[in-house]
């Protein structure tokens, strides 16, 4: 939805520019200047709308990036790029933001409940189990195995 109203955001300054060529002077320094920024403006909505069209088509093609596990969680497997903590207000749980890197070297994010740092340390190459919590919806790290 944001991207076609970027889109349709990319037509209103070239409107603009249609009517100072028929109501002003495109001729003048004001003009000239008032026009390039208008498509200026235009070419950046107008580029991130098509790139974002782009962008979810390309997504759309790729394979679910987790697998059941017979354990009843899913897997995930990849090398730890990045374990980043982030500490909740009282009464919340906190949070571990995962980057993972897989063998066709797309980038995974996963958001995990609680402290993960010291069990999946940066650069190694592991394969974990996790699952969704009933109460809060978040994920639950299970079982990690090192490669």
């Amino acid at each position: 939805m944001l991207r076609i109203a970027a889109l349709l955001l990319a037509l209103v300054p070239l409107l603009g520019v249609v009517w100072i060529f028929l109501y002003g002077s495109p001729t003048t320094v004001d003009g000239l200047f008032l026009i390039l920024i208008l498509l200026a403006i235009s070419g950046i909505l107008g580029a991130t709308g098509l790139y974002g069209i782009y962008k979810s088509r390309q997504s759309g093609a790729t394979v679910a990036t987790s697998a059941p596990s017979p354990h009843g969680g899913l897997v995930q497997r990849g090398r730890v790029e990045s374990v980043t903590f982030y500490e909740a207000e009282v009464g919340r749980p906190n949070k571990s933001l995962v980057t993972l890197a897989g063998a066709d070297q797309q980038f995974r994010l996963l958001l995990l409940e609680g402290d993960v740092r010291n069990a999946l340390p940066v650069g190694q190459q592991v394969e974990f189990t996790y699952r969704k919590d009933k109460d809060n919806g978040s994920n639950v790290l299970g079982n990690v195995r090192y490669a």
